[in-house]
Protein backbone atom coordinates (compact mmCIF):
# COMPACT_ATOMS: atom_id res chain seq x y z
CA UNK A 1 0.00 0.00 0.00
CA UNK A 2 2.88 2.33 0.91
CA UNK A 3 4.66 1.53 -2.35
CA UNK A 4 1.48 2.33 -4.33
CA UNK A 5 1.14 5.75 -2.62
CA UNK A 6 4.78 6.60 -3.38
CA UNK A 7 4.30 5.62 -7.05
CA UNK A 8 1.17 7.76 -7.33
CA UNK A 9 2.91 10.77 -5.77
CA UNK A 10 5.84 10.42 -8.18
CA UNK A 11 3.49 10.18 -11.13
CA UNK A 12 1.65 13.31 -10.03
CA UNK A 13 4.97 15.12 -9.52
CA UNK A 14 6.18 14.11 -12.98
CA UNK A 15 2.87 15.28 -14.47
CA UNK A 16 3.23 18.67 -12.80
CA UNK A 17 6.79 18.96 -14.05
CA UNK A 18 5.65 18.04 -17.57
CA UNK A 19 2.82 20.60 -17.39
CA UNK A 20 5.25 23.27 -16.31
CA UNK A 21 7.57 22.31 -19.15
CA UNK A 22 4.74 22.68 -21.67
CA UNK A 23 3.81 26.10 -20.30
CA UNK A 24 7.39 27.32 -20.57
CA UNK A 25 8.05 25.76 -23.98
CA UNK A 26 7.63 27.77 -27.16
CA UNK A 27 4.77 27.39 -29.63
CA UNK A 28 6.81 25.38 -32.18
CA UNK A 29 7.88 23.01 -29.41
CA UNK A 30 4.28 22.51 -28.27
CA UNK A 31 3.18 21.88 -31.86
CA UNK A 32 5.98 19.39 -32.35
CA UNK A 33 5.06 17.65 -29.08
CA UNK A 34 1.40 17.52 -30.14
CA UNK A 35 2.17 15.87 -33.50
CA UNK A 36 4.59 13.46 -31.84
CA UNK A 37 1.86 12.33 -29.45
CA UNK A 38 -1.11 12.22 -31.84
CA UNK A 39 0.48 11.53 -35.24
CA UNK A 40 -1.71 8.43 -35.72
CA UNK A 41 -4.89 10.52 -35.54
CA UNK A 42 -3.48 13.07 -38.00
CA UNK A 43 -2.61 10.28 -40.43
CA UNK A 44 -6.22 9.03 -40.25
CA UNK A 45 -7.68 12.50 -40.89
CA UNK A 46 -5.11 13.51 -43.52
CA UNK A 47 -7.10 12.21 -46.57
CA UNK A 48 -10.23 14.12 -45.46
CA UNK A 49 -8.23 17.30 -44.78
CA UNK A 50 -6.53 17.07 -48.16
CA UNK A 51 -9.86 16.50 -49.91
CA UNK A 52 -11.52 19.50 -48.21
CA UNK A 53 -8.52 21.73 -48.80
CA UNK A 54 -8.19 20.73 -52.44
CA UNK A 55 -11.85 21.01 -53.43
CA UNK A 56 -13.16 23.64 -50.96
CA UNK A 57 -10.34 26.09 -50.24
CA UNK A 58 -8.09 26.01 -53.30
CA UNK A 59 -10.98 26.99 -55.65
CA UNK A 60 -11.50 30.13 -53.53
CA UNK A 61 -8.50 31.53 -55.36
CA UNK A 62 -10.84 32.02 -58.32
CA UNK A 63 -13.18 34.32 -56.36
CA UNK A 64 -11.07 37.29 -57.44
CA UNK A 65 -12.35 36.67 -60.96
CA UNK A 66 -15.57 38.41 -59.86
CA UNK A 67 -13.56 41.65 -59.55
CA UNK A 68 -11.47 41.26 -62.71
CA UNK A 69 -11.96 41.25 -66.45
CA UNK A 70 -11.32 37.65 -67.48
CA UNK A 71 -8.36 37.30 -69.82
CA UNK A 72 -7.77 33.73 -71.08
CA UNK A 73 -4.14 34.58 -71.87
CA UNK A 74 -3.24 36.09 -68.49
CA UNK A 75 -5.34 33.70 -66.42
CA UNK A 76 -7.41 34.36 -63.30
CA UNK A 77 -5.16 37.01 -61.79
CA UNK A 78 -3.94 38.73 -64.93
CA UNK A 79 -7.13 40.46 -65.99
CA UNK A 80 -7.90 44.13 -65.46
CA UNK A 81 -9.30 44.97 -62.03
CA UNK A 82 -12.83 46.36 -62.44
CA UNK A 83 -14.09 46.37 -58.83
CA UNK A 84 -17.84 45.85 -58.41
CA UNK A 85 -18.66 46.28 -62.08
CA UNK A 86 -20.24 42.85 -62.53
CA UNK A 87 -22.18 43.07 -59.28
CA UNK A 88 -23.73 46.35 -60.41
CA UNK A 89 -24.44 44.82 -63.81
CA UNK A 90 -26.35 41.97 -62.15
CA UNK A 91 -28.30 44.29 -59.83
CA UNK A 92 -29.37 46.46 -62.80
CA UNK A 93 -30.23 43.47 -64.97
CA UNK A 94 -33.93 43.50 -66.01
CA UNK A 95 -34.12 39.82 -64.98
CA UNK A 96 -32.70 40.46 -61.48
CA UNK A 97 -36.10 40.80 -59.78
CA UNK A 98 -37.55 37.75 -61.54
CA UNK A 99 -34.51 35.57 -60.80
CA UNK A 100 -34.39 36.55 -57.13
CA UNK A 101 -38.15 36.10 -56.61
CA UNK A 102 -38.09 32.68 -58.28
CA UNK A 103 -35.08 31.59 -56.23
CA UNK A 104 -36.51 32.80 -52.91
CA UNK A 105 -39.98 31.36 -53.59
CA UNK A 106 -38.79 27.89 -54.59
CA UNK A 107 -36.10 27.78 -51.88
CA UNK A 108 -38.40 28.82 -49.04
CA UNK A 109 -41.16 26.41 -50.02
CA UNK A 110 -38.65 23.56 -50.26
CA UNK A 111 -36.86 24.53 -47.04
CA UNK A 112 -39.99 24.96 -44.92
CA UNK A 113 -41.87 21.90 -46.19
CA UNK A 114 -38.70 19.82 -46.32
CA UNK A 115 -38.09 20.73 -42.69
CA UNK A 116 -41.60 20.10 -41.34
CA UNK A 117 -42.57 16.82 -43.02
CA UNK A 118 -39.52 14.75 -41.88
CA UNK A 119 -40.32 15.75 -38.29
CA UNK A 120 -43.95 14.67 -38.68
CA UNK A 121 -42.92 11.40 -40.34
CA UNK A 122 -40.39 10.60 -37.61
CA UNK A 123 -42.95 11.28 -34.86
CA UNK A 124 -45.49 9.02 -36.59
CA UNK A 125 -43.02 6.19 -37.24
CA UNK A 126 -41.91 6.33 -33.62
CA UNK A 127 -45.48 5.56 -32.55
CA UNK A 128 -45.56 2.27 -34.48
CA UNK A 129 -45.29 -0.58 -32.00
CA UNK A 130 -44.44 -3.47 -34.33
CA UNK A 131 -40.77 -3.56 -35.32
CA UNK A 132 -41.57 -5.30 -38.63
CA UNK A 133 -44.12 -2.70 -39.67
CA UNK A 134 -41.82 0.10 -38.54
CA UNK A 135 -38.95 -1.35 -40.58
CA UNK A 136 -41.21 -1.75 -43.62
CA UNK A 137 -42.43 1.85 -43.40
CA UNK A 138 -38.89 3.14 -43.01
CA UNK A 139 -37.69 1.16 -46.03
CA UNK A 140 -40.55 2.38 -48.22
CA UNK A 141 -40.00 6.01 -47.26
CA UNK A 142 -36.19 5.80 -47.67
CA UNK A 143 -36.21 4.26 -51.17
CA UNK A 144 -37.13 7.37 -53.23
CA UNK A 145 -34.00 9.11 -51.92
CA UNK A 146 -31.85 6.81 -54.07
CA UNK A 147 -33.70 7.50 -57.31
CA UNK A 148 -31.76 9.59 -59.81
CA UNK A 149 -32.89 13.17 -60.36
CA UNK A 150 -33.16 12.46 -64.09
CA UNK A 151 -35.52 9.59 -63.35
CA UNK A 152 -37.58 11.75 -60.97
CA UNK A 153 -38.05 14.47 -63.61
CA UNK A 154 -38.92 11.84 -66.22
CA UNK A 155 -41.54 10.40 -63.85
CA UNK A 156 -43.00 13.89 -63.35
CA UNK A 157 -43.27 14.43 -67.09
CA UNK A 158 -45.00 11.06 -67.56
CA UNK A 159 -47.34 11.26 -64.58
CA UNK A 160 -48.36 14.87 -65.28
CA UNK A 161 -48.95 14.49 -69.02
CA UNK A 162 -52.37 16.05 -69.76
CA UNK A 163 -55.04 13.46 -70.57
CA UNK A 164 -52.87 10.32 -70.30
CA UNK A 165 -50.78 10.77 -67.15
CA UNK A 166 -51.76 9.11 -63.87
CA UNK A 167 -52.14 12.55 -62.27
CA UNK A 168 -52.35 14.72 -65.36
CA UNK A 169 -55.74 13.34 -66.38
CA UNK A 170 -57.32 15.03 -63.36
CA UNK A 171 -56.22 18.50 -64.51
CA UNK A 172 -57.77 18.48 -67.95
CA UNK A 173 -55.77 19.93 -70.81
CA UNK A 174 -53.56 22.05 -68.57
CA UNK A 175 -49.95 20.92 -68.28
CA UNK A 176 -48.66 21.36 -64.74
CA UNK A 177 -45.09 21.12 -65.98
CA UNK A 178 -45.76 24.11 -68.22
CA UNK A 179 -47.76 26.16 -65.72
CA UNK A 180 -45.93 29.07 -64.10
CA UNK A 181 -48.33 28.98 -61.15
CA UNK A 182 -48.08 25.23 -60.46
CA UNK A 183 -44.44 24.46 -61.21
CA UNK A 184 -43.26 25.62 -57.76
CA UNK A 185 -45.66 23.21 -56.04
CA UNK A 186 -44.61 20.42 -58.39
CA UNK A 187 -40.97 21.06 -57.48
CA UNK A 188 -41.26 21.15 -53.69
CA UNK A 189 -43.82 18.33 -53.44
CA UNK A 190 -41.62 16.01 -55.48
CA UNK A 191 -38.58 17.14 -53.49
CA UNK A 192 -40.30 16.42 -50.16
CA UNK A 193 -41.59 13.05 -51.40
CA UNK A 194 -38.11 12.01 -52.49
CA UNK A 195 -36.19 13.01 -49.36
CA UNK A 196 -38.71 12.99 -46.48
CA UNK A 197 -37.82 9.45 -45.39
CA UNK A 198 -34.09 9.98 -45.57
CA UNK A 199 -34.23 13.30 -43.72
CA UNK A 200 -36.28 11.73 -40.92
CA UNK A 201 -33.43 9.38 -39.95
CA UNK A 202 -31.69 11.89 -37.69
CA UNK A 203 -34.95 12.63 -35.87
CA UNK A 204 -35.60 8.92 -35.37
CA UNK A 205 -32.10 8.61 -33.93
CA UNK A 206 -32.88 11.42 -31.47
CA UNK A 207 -36.17 9.75 -30.50
CA UNK A 208 -34.37 6.44 -29.93
CA UNK A 209 -32.42 8.10 -27.13
CA UNK A 210 -35.51 9.12 -25.16
CA UNK A 211 -35.72 7.41 -21.75
CA UNK A 212 -38.47 4.78 -21.85
CA UNK A 213 -39.43 5.67 -18.28
CA UNK A 214 -40.80 8.96 -19.63
CA UNK A 215 -43.27 7.06 -21.82
CA UNK A 216 -44.28 4.85 -18.91
CA UNK A 217 -44.80 7.84 -16.63
CA UNK A 218 -46.84 9.62 -19.30
CA UNK A 219 -49.08 6.58 -19.81
CA UNK A 220 -49.59 6.23 -16.04
CA UNK A 221 -50.72 9.85 -15.97
CA UNK A 222 -53.29 9.04 -18.66
CA UNK A 223 -51.56 10.71 -21.61
CA UNK A 224 -52.73 9.73 -25.08
CA UNK A 225 -50.60 9.39 -28.22
CA UNK A 226 -50.88 13.04 -29.19
CA UNK A 227 -50.01 14.16 -25.67
CA UNK A 228 -46.98 11.83 -25.61
CA UNK A 229 -45.83 13.30 -28.93
CA UNK A 230 -46.35 16.84 -27.66
CA UNK A 231 -44.82 16.55 -24.18
CA UNK A 232 -42.22 13.76 -24.58
CA UNK A 233 -41.18 13.23 -28.21
CA UNK A 234 -41.20 16.79 -29.52
CA UNK A 235 -39.08 18.28 -26.67
CA UNK A 236 -36.58 15.47 -27.22
CA UNK A 237 -35.96 16.37 -30.87
CA UNK A 238 -36.23 20.14 -30.46
CA UNK A 239 -32.43 20.75 -30.16
CA UNK A 240 -31.87 18.60 -33.26
CA UNK A 241 -34.53 20.59 -35.12
CA UNK A 242 -32.84 23.86 -34.19
CA UNK A 243 -29.41 22.71 -35.40
CA UNK A 244 -30.77 21.40 -38.72
CA UNK A 245 -32.79 24.57 -39.29
CA UNK A 246 -29.69 26.69 -38.78
CA UNK A 247 -27.73 24.55 -41.25
CA UNK A 248 -30.56 24.70 -43.79
CA UNK A 249 -30.62 28.49 -43.56
CA UNK A 250 -27.10 28.46 -44.99
CA UNK A 251 -28.55 27.25 -48.30
CA UNK A 252 -31.71 29.34 -48.39
CA UNK A 253 -30.90 30.63 -51.90
CA UNK A 254 -29.51 27.36 -53.20
CA UNK A 255 -32.00 25.70 -55.51
CA UNK A 256 -30.59 22.42 -56.81
CA UNK A 257 -29.34 23.12 -60.31
CA UNK A 258 -29.83 19.71 -61.87
CA UNK A 259 -33.50 19.21 -61.04
CA UNK A 260 -34.78 22.71 -61.76
CA UNK A 261 -32.76 22.82 -64.98
CA UNK A 262 -34.26 19.53 -66.15
CA UNK A 263 -37.76 20.78 -65.29
CA UNK A 264 -37.36 23.99 -67.30
CA UNK A 265 -39.17 24.45 -70.60
CA UNK A 266 -40.26 27.40 -72.71
CA UNK A 267 -43.62 27.62 -70.90
CA UNK A 268 -42.48 27.62 -67.27
CA UNK A 269 -39.15 29.47 -67.75
CA UNK A 270 -40.45 32.77 -66.26
CA UNK A 271 -41.10 30.89 -62.98
CA UNK A 272 -38.11 28.50 -62.97
CA UNK A 273 -35.16 30.71 -63.92
CA UNK A 274 -33.14 30.78 -60.67
CA UNK A 275 -29.64 31.93 -59.75
CA UNK A 276 -28.01 28.55 -60.37
CA UNK A 277 -29.48 28.05 -63.85
CA UNK A 278 -28.87 31.68 -64.84
CA UNK A 279 -25.25 31.44 -63.69
CA UNK A 280 -24.77 28.28 -65.76
CA UNK A 281 -26.20 29.89 -68.89
CA UNK A 282 -24.21 33.09 -68.47
CA UNK A 283 -20.92 31.48 -67.46
CA UNK A 284 -20.72 28.15 -69.28
CA UNK A 285 -22.89 28.69 -72.34
CA UNK A 286 -22.18 32.38 -73.01
CA UNK A 287 -18.63 32.37 -71.66
CA UNK A 288 -19.05 35.39 -69.33
CA UNK A 289 -16.92 33.90 -66.58
CA UNK A 290 -16.35 37.05 -64.52
CA UNK A 291 -20.04 37.93 -64.55
CA UNK A 292 -21.13 34.43 -63.50
CA UNK A 293 -18.47 34.36 -60.75
CA UNK A 294 -19.84 37.63 -59.34
CA UNK A 295 -23.37 36.21 -59.30
CA UNK A 296 -22.20 33.05 -57.54
CA UNK A 297 -20.26 35.07 -54.96
CA UNK A 298 -23.32 37.23 -54.29
CA UNK A 299 -25.39 34.09 -53.74
CA UNK A 300 -22.82 32.69 -51.32
CA UNK A 301 -22.61 35.91 -49.30
CA UNK A 302 -26.40 36.09 -48.93
CA UNK A 303 -26.49 32.46 -47.71
CA UNK A 304 -23.68 33.23 -45.25
CA UNK A 305 -25.59 36.19 -43.82
CA UNK A 306 -28.70 34.03 -43.39
CA UNK A 307 -26.64 31.36 -41.63
CA UNK A 308 -25.04 33.81 -39.19
CA UNK A 309 -28.38 35.49 -38.48
CA UNK A 310 -30.22 32.21 -37.87
CA UNK A 311 -27.43 30.96 -35.60
CA UNK A 312 -27.47 34.20 -33.56
CA UNK A 313 -31.27 34.10 -33.18
CA UNK A 314 -31.26 30.43 -32.14
CA UNK A 315 -28.43 31.02 -29.67
CA UNK A 316 -30.27 33.89 -28.01
CA UNK A 317 -33.76 32.37 -28.09
CA UNK A 318 -33.08 28.70 -27.30
CA UNK A 319 -29.39 28.62 -26.29
CA UNK A 320 -28.72 26.28 -29.24
CA UNK A 321 -26.18 27.04 -31.95
CA UNK A 322 -23.58 25.44 -34.18
CA UNK A 323 -20.82 27.89 -33.26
Amino acid sequence: MRVKQIAQSRTAHDGLQHTGYRKKSSVPQRISDHFRRYWQLWVLTAPALIFVGLFAYVPMWGIQLAFREFDPIRGLTGGKFVGFKYFKEFFHNPLFGEIMSNTIRISLWTLVMGFIFPIILALLINQIGSKKIKGFVQTVTYMPHFISVVVIVSMLNIFLTPGTGILGRFFGDESLMGSTSAITAVYWISEVWQHVGWNSIIYLAALAGVDTSLYEAAKLDGAGRLQIIRYVDFPAILPTCAILLIMNMGSVLNVGFDKIYLMQNSLNLPATEVISTYTYKIGIINGQYSYSTAIGLFNTLVNFVFLITANAIAKRAANTSIF
